[in-house]
């Protein structure tokens, strides 16, 4: 079958005109290529797959059917490698703190491969959870022609008749620990909880950002929910290369989908899905990298108006396969499409507006399921991911609101400066209903790196706080977290933020209805505190006996991350000069 040429964009100039580029074209004779080659379009394919994570031990399959359907459509598949770093691995130990470094260290590789190479479009696959914004902030630098493939997500575990997932590990730790479960059932939870490969089940970061990019339109519909394990998501992958081998013809770049209106669809998505609160983070900094305007605020502005529909854990019934089931995000994005709650001119990668791509589907979900509300039944009236402000956080934090009995709580500060003494103190029975625990100096400068505290949260359900215990901290929380918890409280306690003043028994107040994170304490005390404070560097103190935290890390990929890193409320990124 003959191969048409492709119009290709100036950036394969370099390979296929003047004989001053004959060293360049050298160099791709070594690797196999013939003359013909160099009408095709040069393809990115930047394959996160590595036998690091269940998350993305799975990707490889997904890779091959992708370069073979883009050598099949006619053009040449690059490869090149990006890292990941395991969430559920490393979570509640110093690894922890390199997650969110990675998300920057992925779109830096993307960034570096397709523009030193001046490939004409990139197609990424992406398992775990800073896969997919350090791949779009990537795509979104680099700016050709670009797809997302999402690994897809785990089948569910089982034990006893229950359905099991990552989280179920983390919960079952605490419930253990608080005398509610045996040893025996917790070693078997452990080793039943992750059946085989794909991402955490939940509507965790992983799945909530799959699904934000297939509204965004930036990944092919229903493929966000796919299980890894089955042949419809390499049928996907290797649809996702055609796709965008078309785009390439069209010259439909990444940047031309990714606007603020079709970032509003995306976090519309998020809120009714009930979705992680790392989604904000994320979205901040993929805003960013796009040039759009968006900030904070703009998440409570979508809030308000968007009802939680889907019934997905963490604090729901069910997992994203179930979800996948009912009619996926498609379904989803159409019922909020027919509620005038969606942009419907948003360009996608196919070439088709948002509207077009779900004008066949109905307004309303199946009555035969209860995965997806119908809008006027929905599981929440707002959404769940709120924008809390107070002299705790001027610059704002996030909470999840949804799904607790008392939005409100005043209760004395229990003040740790890491995690680890934390989650000691409540394995050891020491925090009590009604503590409001503080977990400090994690942020991006302060942890470095932003850890998630998905061993202390899970924690406090296990041992039966999760509704009675506040937790606020300037670090992160997983995907999987739920309860009365409070995360990148900004400015941090590195930054010089009022987190790092409280101090031991100071009366606290999380309140989701009037959207505060308070400290009781007066101006004048708070001012009397911070007399002396020198933000960490080198040991100092500050105020009489309060002592900054030596960093941990002086030189390296950690103390690059510390000393560039913008505050949470901006996305935590690296360039914000």
């Amino acid at each position: 079958m003959e191969i048409k040429p492709i119009v290709l964009n100036p950036r394969s100039k370099n390979i296929t005109e003047g004989k001053s580029r004959a060293p360049n074209r050298s160099m791709y004779y070594a690797m196999g290529y013939e003359a013909g080659d160099f009408v095709k379009p040069m393809i990115g394919v930047a394959n996160g797959h590595s036998t690091i994570t269940p998350c993305n031990s799975g990707l490889q399959k997904l890779a091959d059917a992708a370069i073979a359907a883009i050598e099949a459509a006619g053009g040449n598949a690059q490869v090149f490698g990006t890292p990941t770093i395991s969430d559920g691995m490393a979570m509640g130990t110093e690894g922890m703190k390199y997650s969110l470094v990675s998300r920057e260290v992925i779109s830096d590789c993307i960034e570096t491969c397709v523009q030193g190479q001046w490939m004409d479009g990139v197609l990424v696959v992406g398992g775990c959870d800073k896969n997919m914004p350090g791949g779009l902030m990537g795509m979104l630098r680099a700016n050709v022609p670009a797809i997302y493939v999402y690994g897809g997500t785990i089948l569910p575990g089982s034990y006893k008749g229950k359905d099991l997932n990552i989280v179920s590990v983390f919960e079952a730790v605490g419930e253990n620990a608080a005398g509610r479960m045996s040893d025996e059932d917790l070693l078997q939870i452990e080793r039943r909880a992750i059946p085989g490969t794909g991402s955490c089940g939940g509507m965790y970061t992983a799945n909530t950002m799959s699904s934000a990019f297939e509204a965004l339109g930036i990944s092919l519909p229903y493929s966000s929910t796919m299980a890894n394990p089955h042949d419809e998501k390499m049928n996907s992958a290797a649809e996702s290369a055609r796709v965008l081998i078309e785009a390439v013809k069209k010259d439909i770049k990444p940047r031309d989908i990714v606007t603020k209106k079709s970032i509003e669809n995306a976090v519309a998505v998020i809120m009714a899905t009930g979705g992680s609160t790392n989604a904000v983070l994320h979205f901040l900094a993929i805003a960013h990298a796009a040039g759009v305007e968006w900030t904070i605020d703009d998440f409570e502005r979508v809030r308000v108006k968007t009802p939680v529909l889907c019934d997905l854990k963490p604090s729901g019934k069910y997992l994203a396969v179930d979800l996948h089931k009912a009619g996926g995000i498609p379904q989803v994005m159409k019922t909020l499409l027919a509620a005038g709650l969606l942009h419907g001119d948003c360009l996608t990668i196919s070439g088709q507006t948002i509207a077009q791509v779900l004008a066949d589907l109905p307004d309303a979900p199946r009555a035969d399921q209860d995965v997806i509300r119908s809008i006027d039944k929905p599981m929440y009236a707002q959404g769940h991911l709120a924008i809390l402000k107070g002299n705790l956080s001027p610059e704002g934090c996030v909470a999840k609101i949804t799904g607790l009995k008392n939005p409100v709580m005043t209760g004395p500060a229990r003040v740790f400066d890491d995690e680890q003494s934390g989650l000691a103190a409540i394995l050891a029975g020491k925090i009590k209903p009604g503590d409001v625990m503080v977990l400090r100096y994690l942020g991006p400068k302060g942890g470095p790196g932003m850890p998630e505290m998905l061993a202390p949260t899970g924690a406090l359900i296990g041992a039966g706080l999760g509704e009675s215990v506040g937790l606020i901290t300037d670090g992160r929380f997983s995907g999987g977290t739920w309860g009365m918890v409070v995360g990148h409280v900004a400015p941090e306690a590195a930054a010089g933020g009022n987190i790092a003043f409280i101090q031991e028994g100071d009366l606290i107040t999380i309140d989701a209805r009037q959207l505060l994170l308070q400290l009781n304490v007066s101006d004048a005390e708070l001012a009397q505190r911070k007399i002396g404070w020198v933000a960490p560097k080198p040991r100092y103190t500050r105020g009489i006996g309060w002592v900054a935290p030596k960093p941990r890390y002086t030189r390296g990929v950690q103390a690059k991350f510390a000393f560039n890193a913008s505050s949470a409320s901006k996305g935590a990124v690296l360039d914000d000069y």
